[in-house]
């Protein structure tokens, strides 16, 4: 494959490594919202942390004013006593978990990928053969946030979380789905250049494209 691609292939791989890196990090997987007359609290679900907001307010003596009190806590989450994940809870716990150590290895094998596009384009005998580890790494790191989305998105819809009740999908579970349906659209493109250059087509090999030897 031509340098043109592997730097195309990068700038496609990086975004991402960005899209999924919230995911694995911020409260933003499902949103939960409750109200009531003088009281609104969200709950922001994240794959390691759980994060409330709570306000309440508090009319004034003549309804002309109110008084506002608001409080933001966020905890690691899921927790044993807490969400209850030692008896009723036990199964979507690990399941979230699971979720979780799915999202880490996507990010880890996306890292991977820009290290090996960085690393294997230095001499042409390795532009060769580079593009099949990249784009098996890109398939991996897609695999693994397909499987997060499923665990998460299974949870959501049978609301086995008594939380999720009232649970929407947020912006950290958009991305993820943005992640993995790019990540297969990036390692087709991988796999279709990279098998064009084996065979010599200029348009993927470059000036220098080549012809197998056949033995």
């Amino acid at each position: 494959m031509r340098k043109t691609s592997y730097a195309l292939t990068f700038l496609a791989v990086l975004p991402l490594l960005i899209f999924v890196s919230p995911t694995a990090t911020a409260p933003h997987g499902l949103v939960a919202r409750y109200d009531t007359p003088n009281t609104s609290v969200t709950v922001r679900f994240g794959l390691m942390e759980r994060c409330e907001r709570i306000s309440i307010q508090v009319p004034g003596p003549n309804n002309s004013s109110h008084f506002e009190y608001q409080d933001y806590e966020c905890r690691k989450f899921p927790m044993r006593v807490q969400d209850k994940c030692e008896k009723e809870n036990k199964i979507p716990c690990a399941a979230w978990v699971t979720a979780q150590y799915f999202t880490e290895l996507g990010v880890g094998f996306a890292a991977t990928a820009l290290v090996t596009l960085l690393f294997g384009v230095s001499t042409h005998s390795r532009r060769r053969r580079v593009w099949r580890a990249v784009a098996t790494l890109v398939l991996l790191h897609t695999c693994f946030q397909l499987l997060a989305f499923m665990l998460v998105g299974e949870l959501y819809r049978t609301r086995k979380f008594p939380l999720f009740e009232h649970a929407s999908p947020g912006s950290g579970f958009i991305l993820n789905t943005v992640s993995w349906l790019a990540g297969f659209g990036v390692a087709y493109g991988v796999i279709y250049t990279g098998i064009a250059a084996s065979r010599g087509e200029r348009w993927a090999a470059g000036n220098r494209f080549y012809y197998p030897v056949r033995g």
